[in-house]
């Protein structure tokens, strides 16, 4: 994964409620940047690069991620004094997903219907990562040259924000998977879920868990080191695969529910 160093603040993105903005790089890409100093902090950077990485791991769209550097310098003339305070808190390591100009967002009522291969993966995907983010209010998915592509997992993982030795979290059923924007066209989970298990391999998952900063983890005073925080990571989503039956089983009996 690269690093770029942000080196304009373009525009705020007001939709967002932490205020993510389009930034552009020092290799002249345009970035919609999340912010260290925003919502929940760290904890929602992981979220948005750990899983949008499994997620590409998994053969799904997601835009290029990259940790974004951002200097004291950037926010110091920005008039708005919420952003400017944002940058400021900001400072340090990012993350940034490439800017797909032309994008729309994702709407159920507009043919054509998503593909059932492509919506049954989704829907496995954001149960196994906890996604509560992918509603036909707030779906979170672009349509870019005719495809869909995944964006803001920073609700998914909820689980460490609050960790349970047990695994509770692990093996849950996923409830909110009822709500879910492309629940109506998944009717092919089983095999999706096959399908993504296979490609989310301990390697897989573990080269994924590297590229997360070391001072990221580290803010995570449960543990006492930022590999004690992947290791964690690592082994609830072990825990998850093996329960993948548990929240299969879930997916199928909303999707019933809503056809």
């Amino acid at each position: 994964m690269k690093t770029v160093i942000a080196t304009r603040y373009v525009t705020p993105l007001r939709e967002g409620g932490s205020l993510p903005a389009i930034v552009e790089g020092d290799d002249c890409g345009l970035y919609v940047v999340k912010f260290r100093g925003a919502g929940h902090g760290a904890k929602a950077l992981i979220a948005e690069m750990v899983t949008g990485e499994l997620a590409r791991r998994a053969g799904l769209r997601v835009p290029e991620i990259a940790r974004v550097e951002v200097g004291p310098e950037l926010g110091r003339n920005e008039p708005d004094s919420e952003i400017r305070d944002l940058l400021k808190a900001s400072v340090g390591l990012n993350v940034g997903l490439d800017y797909l100009p032309g994008s729309v967002t994702f709407d159920p009522a507009v043919p054509p219907a998503p593909d059932a291969d492509e919506a049954s993966a989704l829907v496995w995907f954001d149960a196994f990562t906890s996604n509560v983010d992918r509603t036909p209010r707030n779906p979170n998915l672009l349509v870019w040259h005719r495809r869909l592509w995944l964006i803001d997992h920073g609700s998914s993982l909820y689980f460490h924000h609050a960790w349970d030795e047990a695994g509770t979290h692990a093996r849950a059923p996923f409830a909110a998977i009822r709500d879910h924007v492309l629940l109506p066209w998944a009717t092919a989970l089983a095999a999706a879920g096959e399908r993504l298990a296979a490609r989310l391999t301990r390697a897989a998952i573990a080269d994924v868990l590297a590229e997360v900063p070391d001072e990221w983890l580290a803010e995570d005073h449960r543990f006492a080191s930022a590999g004690a925080v992947r290791d964690a990571y690592a082994d609830h989503f072990a825990r998850r695969l093996d329960a993948a039956a548990i929240f299969l089983e879930e997916a199928e009996r909303a999707r019933t529910a809503v056809v």
